[in-house]
C-alpha cells in the first residue's frame, strides 16, 4: 500500500540532491560562517545575470488592454503609477530571486519584500513626493481595494513592507478559484430563470451605470434569482449578518474587482444593516445590489439607491419550473396557489419527486403539496402551533350551506392570483392579496376542524396562533408580537387561525382612561394590519357580538356555524365512534342523536370517554358506557341533567352517581 508513496518520495529526494549539488557549484564562499546573512557584489551579479522562465522566454501577444492586469486596473481605477507599485510588490511572489535582490537593496537580507520607499524609488518617484506617497495610503485605490497591504504600521512609512494578497497573485497568474476567506459569509447564486418581470429593468439600470440598487422582496420574490437572471456578470451573494467587520468587506470588494462580479448583499433589515459593507464597497465602480423585505433605511448609506420591487414569478414561469423537474405532466392547478420563490419551487418539486419515488408511484397532487409545505420556515412555529391537516371534506359534518361557504373560501385562496393579479380586482390603499374569514358559532360546532379542512384542501399547513405568546401586559408589546406573527406568516405557505379571536379583535370603546386609549390603539393597529396581509387568515369566535364591526367589513367571508340538528347529531355520533371501535348491538345512536342536544365537540368528547370505559373493562362499547359518558359531559358543561332526556337509561346514570 505504501510502495507508490515511497516511490514518489524517492523522486523528491533525487531533486533535492540535485538542487544541493547545483548550489555548491555556484557558491563561492562555502566556508564563510556568515553565509546567508549578506550578499556580496559577486552574488548580486550572478543573480542578475541568470535568466529564469518565463522572464527570458517569448512575451505573450494579444490586444492591448485585455490582459488580467489591464482589466483589473480599469475596474479598480488604477493609475500607471499604481500599476508600477503593484508589480514591484508582486515580484517576490512570482520569482524568488527578487527576495534576494530586495534584501540587498534594503541593506537587510531579512527584509525580502519591497518597502514603501524602495517601491517609490523603483517607480521613479521621490520618496518625499506627496502624490506618490498618497498612492500607498489607506485611501489610495491599491490599499482601499485590498490589492496591496502595507504591513508593519509601527515602522516609519518608507520602511514599511508591501505585500500583495495571495488571492490577487493567484488571479493574475490565471487561477480563478475564489478566495477561501469568502466561504464564511457568501453562498452561490441561484440559477437564472427566464420570464421574471423585473429582469429588463434591473439589466438596464446596471448598464446605465447605476451602482447601488435596493431590491425589496415581496412574498414569493427572490432577489438572488433575479440578479442571476438579469446580469451578464457573475454575482457574489453575501450575508451582512455573517460578515466579520471590515476585513470581510474588503475581501468581498477584492473578489468583485478580480472577477468582475456584482455584489448582492442581504437579507438586510433593522437588525442587520449593511452600513459597514457599503462603506467598503463604495469607492470603486462595483455594482452593489442590496435586498431585504422591508423599506430602505436612508441611514444605511449617504448615496440613495434605485429601488425595485421583486415580486413572485408569473404563473407560467412557476409552471415551467415545476415541469423542469417533474416533467410536463405536472398538474398546474395543484401548485398555482403556492407562494414560492423559484428556488423553493425547485426544492419542492425535488421533494415531491423523492416522495413519489419512495412510494413507487407517479407524482400526484398530495406529493406536490407535501413538497411545497416542506419549504416553510420554522420561524412561525415560535409564535403559532403548526397542525399538519389530517382531515378532509368527508370528515366534516356540517350543514350544506356551511360546506358551500367553506369551499368558496378555498376557491378564493386558490384563485386570488387570477382575480386580484391578472384581472386587477384589488383596490388601492396598499391592500394586500390576503383572504380573511370569520368562523362564528358556539363551542364545539366545528370551527377549528373546518379551518383544518380548508388548509388540507389547499395543501397548506394550519398555524393556530397561541394567544399566550401574543398578548402582553406591557403597552405596545402585543402589537409587536402580532406584527411578528403577520410578518412570518406572509413568508409561509399556510393558513393562519386566530382561535378565540374576540380576545384581541374586540370592540373599541369610549376612552375613559389610559387603558382604554391603549386598547383602542391595539384594535386600530389590527384593523390596518389585516388589510395589508397577503396570506390566508381565519378568525374564530364563540362571541361574534364582541368583535368590532370594522373587522367584519374587512372580512371576505363570515360563516356561521349553527348547533347541529338531530340528523347531523346522528352522523356525528357515528363518525366520532368510528369504524374501528368495537360496539355492542344495544348501541342506540338514534336515541343519542334525538335525546341529547350536544355540539360536535361535546359528542366527540363523550365518545372518547365511552371508549376509555370500555377499554378499562376490556370489552366493546355498550350503550351504558355512552350514556354515562354523556352524563359526565353534562357535568363538565354545568348543564342540568333532566330525567326525561335520559329516558329508559336514567337508572344507569343514577346508579353511577349513587342516587336512589
Amino acid at each position: 500500500m505504501t510502495a507508490p508513496l515511497l516511490h514518489r518520495l524517492a523522486g523528491v529526494e533525487h531533486r533535492v540532491r540535485q538542487a544541493v549539488a547545483d548550489a555548491r557549484t555556484t557558491d563561492h564562499h562555502p566556508d564563510d560562517p556568515f553565509r546567508g546573512l549578506y550578499l556580496t557584489e559577486r552574488d548580486v551579479e550572478r543573480i542578475l545575470s541568470t535568466g529564469r522562465a518565463p522572464f527570458d522566454g517569448p512575451q505573450p501577444s494579444g490586444p492591448p488592454g485585455t490582459s488580467r492586469l489591464d482589466v483589473l486596473a480599469a475596474r479598480a481605477g488604477l493609475l500607471p503609477l499604481d500599476l508600477e507599485l503593484l508589480l514591484i510588490a508582486l515580484a517576490p511572489d512570482v520569482d524568488s530571486r527578487f527576495e534576494q535582490l530586495y534584501g540587498y537593496l534594503n541593506d537587510d537580507v531579512t527584509r525580502r519584500r519591497a518597502t514603501a520607499g524602495l517601491a517609490l524609488r523603483l517607480a521613479g518617484v521621490h520618496e518625499a513626493a506627496a502624490p506618490g506617497r498618497a498612492r500607498l495610503s489607506a485611501s489610495g485605490p491599491l490599499v482601499a481595494c485590498g490589492l496591496l497591504v502595507v504591513e508593519e504600521p509601527d515602522r516609519p512609512f518608507l520602511s514599511r513592507a508591501l505585500r500583495v494578497p495571495d488571492r490577487v497573485v493567484a488571479h493574475l497568474l490565471g487561477d480563478d478559484r475564489p478566495d477561501s476567506a469568502l466561504a464564511g459569509f457568501t453562498c452561490p447564486p441561484e440559477p437564472a430563470v427566464t420570464g421574471l418581470p423585473e429582469t429588463d429593468q434591473l439589466s438596464r439600470a446596471v448598464e446605465h451605470g447605476i451602482r447601488l440598487l435596493y431590491l425589496r422582496e415581496r412574498p414569493g420574490g427572490c432577489a438572488r434569482t433575479l440578479a442571476a437572471s438579469a446580469l451578464t456578470s457573475p454575482v457574489l451573494c453575501a450575508d451582512p449578518a455573517r460578515m466579520n467587520g471590515a476585513a470581510d468587506a474588503l475581501a468581498l470588494l477584492r473578489e468583485s474587482l478580480l472577477t468582475g462580479a456584482a455584489v448582492l448583499l442581504g437579507p438586510v433589515g433593522p437588525g442587520t444593516p449593511p452600513t459597514a459593507a457599503l462603506e467598503a464597497l463604495g469607492p470603486p465602480a462595483v455594482p452593489v445590489l442590496v435586498h431585504g423585505s422591508g423599506e430602505w433605511d436612508p441611514a444605511w448609506s449617504t448615496e440613495p439607491p434605485l429601488r425595485l420591487d421583486v415580486g413572485p414569478a408569473p404563473p407560467g414561469t412557476r409552471r415551467a419550473l415545476w415541469s423542469s423537474v417533474l416533467g410536463p405532466e405536472v398538474d398546474p392547478a395543484a401548485t398555482a396557489h403556492f407562494t414560492l420563490t423559484p428556488a423553493q419551487v425547485r426544492r419542492a418539486a425535488r421533494a415531491a419527486h423523492l416522495a413519489a419515488l419512495a412510494e413507487e408511484l407517479p407524482v400526484t397532487a398530495p406529493h406536490l403539496r407535501s413538497g411545497a409545505r416542506a419549504q416553510n420556515a420554522s420561524s412561525l412555529e415560535r409564535l403559532a402551533r403548526r397542525i399538519e391537516p389530517a382531515v378532509s371534506w368527508a370528515d366534516l359534518v356540517t350543514p350544506p350551506p356551511v360546506v358551500a361557504q367553506l369551499r368558496e373560501l378555498a376557491d378564493r385562496a386558490r384563485l386570488r392570483e387570477r382575480v386580484l393579479g391578472a384581472w386587477r380586482m384589488r383596490t388601492g390603499g396598499g391592500r394586500g392579496r390576503g383572504v380573511t374569514a370569520l368562523f362564528a358559532g358556539d363551542s364545539g360546532t366545528g370551527k377549528t376542524m373546518s379551518a383544518e379542512v380548508v388548509a388540507a384542501e389547499l395543501g397548506l399547513d394550519l398555524y393556530v396562533v397561541d394567544l399566550a405568546t401574543v398578548v402582553d401586559k406591557y403597552v405596545g408589546e402585543t402589537e409587536k408580537n402580532l406584527e411578528r406573527v403577520f410578518t412570518e406568516a406572509s413568508s409561509v405557505n399556510g393558513v393562519l387561525l386566530f382561535d378565540e379571536a374576540d380576545a384581541i379583535f374586540g370592540k373599541r370603546s369610549e376612552v375613559r382612561d389610559a387603558h382604554d386609549r391603549y386598547a383602542n390603539l391595539e384594535s386600530a393597529y389590527l384593523l390596518q394590519r389585516m388589510e395589508t396581509f397577503d396570506g390566508v387568515a381565519i378568525l374564530s369566535t364563540n362571541l361574534r357580538a364582541n368583535l368590532d364591526e370594522a373587522f367584519t367589513r374587512r372580512l371576505d367571508l363570515v360563516i356561521e356555524f349553527p348547533l347541529p340538528d338531530a340528523g347531523l347529531r346522528l352522523a356525528l355520533w357515528d363518525a366520532c365512534l368510528g369504524p374501528l371501535l368495537p360496539r355492542t348491538d344495544d348501541l342506540d345512536l338514534d336515541f343519542l342523536a334525538s335525546a341529547f342536544e350536544l355540539a360536535g365537540g361535546h359528542i366527540r368528547s363523550a365518545a372518547v370517554t365511552a371508549a376509555y370505559l370500555a377499554a378499562s373493562a376490556d370489552r366493546p362499547v355498550r350503550m351504558a358506557d355512552v350514556v354515562r359518558a354523556v352524563a359526565r359531559e353534562y357535568r363538565k358543561l354545568g348543564r342540568l341533567r333532566l330525567d326525561r332526556e335520559f329516558g329508559p337509561y336514567l337508572s344507569l346514570v343514577t346508579a353511577e352517581e349513587g342516587l336512589p
